[in-house]
């Protein structure tokens, strides 16, 4: 069997963009899920939608902080929007790797910073400075900084040259120009809105949790979608809620809503995983958006809920009705929730036994026939992305050969 040369050349064509591609293709946030440490600030790249711009762009630099380094800023009560002008000063627009910063020509450099590109840095607070100083620490500092070196390198996390350079520094940059008071849309009453139109269990739920309530707080000025189970869902799970512990109430809250705005437009047609508001370095805490045609559903291995209903839809803000509670698997370490035990039904002349050839009628209900039995173990890689199987990496790799040795 031949091979015609045009299927071949254009095997070569998608082989080599593909290649490219993946190259290319990188994602902050589970860079850093690796290293907890960091956990903190990069919950903050989702909650601020900074995660997305770093991913959009090709050699960067992120300058990230430690869990008590962050401590210390939020410490400081900024809005989501001072938060984002100080984090996207910690993301320069080149790359710096290990090597390069202890290589830097006449021992300085000035780099320009997602903050800078934003157009709302004034002067040259944008910059930040990069000097190789004596007995081989390397120091950081805002442009319009004093001069003093607040910040140094303390080590490489992530390299992927000449792409994505990911280093710790020692402290967050001060800034007083990201720290000012930036002014966000007019806020939105999140638990009225809920208690209004059938989610009010949900809602005072939310309230009673001040620490999923100020996750909830912190993200809706910059986009969120919250997916509220109706009240007679969330009542019949109250029992199993007040069983969880602390950390697992709120992360189970925090589950119930993404940190970007999706109008039902964007739902139907962006299927497959979203992180939450209770993702974080350590746990995934995602689900699955399906669209069957007909309705759109939200499915992990333990649960498959529908959207009822819209309450608002409304960028930056969208609250969804469904019609189940979502329960994470990491909660319940991959058991699926007990069902309640169905009423026993009345005897009755139909329930006399059946022949042979009725037992065996293929209309015969099934328990496979339950939505909520369906599969649930779709496989994905930590980016999200359909990822190459060894089959697929294989015909790859065949579809390149085939294609040079024609050429």
């Amino acid at each position: 069997m031949q091979l015609r040369p045009a299927t071949s050349a254009g095997a070569l064509v998608l082989s080599v963009f593909l290649l490219f591609s993946f190259a290319h293709a990188h994602n902050i946030t589970h860079l850093l899920a690796k290293h907890p440490e960091f956990s903190t600030f990069n919950r903050y790249l989702s909650l601020t939608h900074l995660a997305a711009d770093i991913n959009d762009r090709t050699t960067i630099t992120v300058c990230a902080v430690d869990n008590s380094a962050m401590s210390a800023l939020l410490a400081k009560h900024l809005s989501i929007y001072s938060i984002k002008n100080i984090l996207s000063l910690h993301v320069l627009l080149d790359y710096f790797g290990a090597k390069k910063l202890h290589q830097i020509t006449n021992g300085t450099a000035l780099a320009a910073t997602m903050f800078q590109a934003t157009g709302s840095a004034p002067g040259s607070s944008g910059f930040v400075n990069i000097t190789d100083l004596k007995g081989g620490k390397v120091g950081f500092t805002p442009e319009d900084n004093d001069g003093s070196f607040a910040a140094h390198f303390v080590k490489s996390v992530e390299e992927l040259p000449y792409n994505i350079s990911v280093i710790h520094i020692s402290a967050v940059l001060p800034s007083p120009a990201a720290e000012a008071p930036t002014p966000g849309p007019a806020e939105v009453n999140l638990t009225g809105i809920m208690s209004a139109h059938g989610c009010k269990v949900f809602a005072e739920t939310l309230l009673a949790n001040p620490d999923a309530s100020k996750t909830y707080d912190d993200a809706v000025d910059g986009g969120m979608t919250v997916f509220c189970p109706g009240d007679d869902a969330f009542k019949a799970f109250l029992p199993k809620y007040k069983n969880l512990s602390a950390p697992g109430k709120a992360a189970l809250l925090e589950y119930h809503a993404v940190p970007v705005y999706q109008s039902m437009s964007m739902l139907k047609s962006n299927n497959g995983l979203m992180n939450t508001l209770a993702t974080n370095g350590a746990e995934k805490y995602d689900f699955t958006v399906q669209n069957d045609g007909q309705a759109v559903t939200l499915k992990n291995k333990l649960v498959t809920a529908k959207i009822t209903g819209t309450l608002i839809d409304e960028q930056p803000l969208a609250i969804y009705t469904i019609n189940k509670v979502l329960t994470p698997k990491e909660l319940y370490k991959g058991e699926a929730p007990t069902p309640a035990p169905a009423p026993a039904p009345e005897k009755s002349a139909a329930d006399a036994p059946k022949s042979s050839d009725e037992a065996t009628s293929p209309d015969a209900d099934s328990p496979a026939d339950s939505p909520d039995d369906d599969p649930a173990d779709q496989t994905a890689d930590d980016n999200g992305a359909v990822a190459l199987g060894r089959v697929g990496f294989g015909g790859l790799i065949l579809s390149v050969c085939i294609g040079f040795s024609l050429l």
